[in-house]
């Protein structure tokens, strides 16, 4: 499979001359195939629950460990499956160590636009050392000083803080991992320039959770925030079971996980049409399709026709090594 994806780039180079096409699609294809390389070294599918956290940034999917933290997984889904993350927002980040969210919304039509999520009963403690802090895993936040204090509020680590998190406190649980493709939007984030809206009085008492808030744009005054601010999480949803749904959906979304600066809004619905099984993503007018086995992509700035990247069975195999 090396030597075809070889083949491939060599192949779309000549046609970016031919045809026009811009450098940047060249190195997307390039780099899609060189997902071939390191497929060995990537985790295998699991049969635990995925779920895609929908950021205005791309897709979080996190993969959660049901088996071995049931109580925590089923605390986290019951907020996923409520809608209550939906409008909520990543109101923390602290850059080498954690970004959490699920304790704030944002709405441009409410005075004050800042909410909290409806918290639900505390879950107990289910730290085990055997699932540690470490870069990539989603853990709870607590309360100082209670262990079974857990709630609405989650946070990726964004380093290895197993030496801290996994001491203190009981433990923090980690329920989850984030996964590998997925980090691209997670250390997307982590770029963004953060802001202290923490004195923000016209925002509430809820304000004083603001002091390392990321944002893509900083508002010029308080009064000015608004929801295009903030890095929204627009829905949470469970995928399908990776076993019950075709090769092109696993496909599909592996690829908007890795390349969501090319397939956004992540998750339109999958349609049909002169032969092809696509999906559209408006809002960068691109499209994924399958013909005949073959994957096909149309970005804007590659034109019209359809650039063949191999075949299905090929990106199925690199999407089930991480976890699709």
């Amino acid at each position: 499979m090396n030597m075809f994806c070889s083949l491939r780039i060599r192949d779309l180079i000549g046609r970016s001359a031919k045809f026009g096409l811009a450098p940047a699609f060249s190195r997307m294809v390039s780099s899609l195939c060189m997902g071939l390389l390191v497929v060995a070294s990537a985790a295998s599918a699991q049969a635990d629950t995925l779920v895609r956290v929908d950021t205005s940034v791309g897709p979080i999917d996190i993969q959660l460990y049901e088996s071995t933290a049931p109580r925590t997984v089923a605390n986290f889904l019951s907020y996923v499956q409520s809608g209550a993350y939906d409008g909520s927002f990543f109101h923390r980040l602290v850059r080498g160590f954690v970004l959490q969210g699920g304790g704030l919304k944002w709405s441009d039509t409410s005075t004050p636009g800042l909410s909290a999520v409806t918290v639900a009963a505390p879950v107990g403690n289910e730290f085990s050392a055997s699932r540690s802090n470490i870069r990539g895993t989603v853990a709870m936040a607590k309360v100082d000083g209670n262990p079974d204090s857990a709630t609405n509020q989650w946070f990726v680590n964004l380093a290895d803080n197993s030496a801290n998190l996994d001491s203190q406190n009981g433990g923090f649980t980690v329920f989850g991992k984030v996964l590998t493709p997925s980090m691209v939007v997670v250390d997307a984030l982590v770029q963004l320039p953060l802001v202290n809206a923490s004195s923000c009085t016209n925002l509430g008492s809820l304000a004083t959770a603001l002091s390392q808030v990321p944002m893509p744009s900083k508002p010029a005054n308080c009064e000015s925030l608004r929801a295009s601010n903030l890095v929204q999480i627009n829905s949470g949803k469970v995928l399908p079971g990776r076993h019950v749904v075709a090769p092109t959906e696993r496909v599909f979304d592996y690829l908007e996980a890795a390349y969501p600066q090319y397939l956004a809004p992540a998750s339109p619905a999958t349609q049909q049409g002169a032969g092809f099984v696509y999906r559209h993503y408006p809002q960068t007018r691109s499209y994924l399709g399958v013909l005949n086995g073959d994957l096909y992509a149309v970005v804007p700035i590659a034109g019209a026709s359809p650039v063949m990247l191999g075949s299905i069975a090929m990106w199925l195999d690199i999407a089930q090594a991480y976890g699709y």
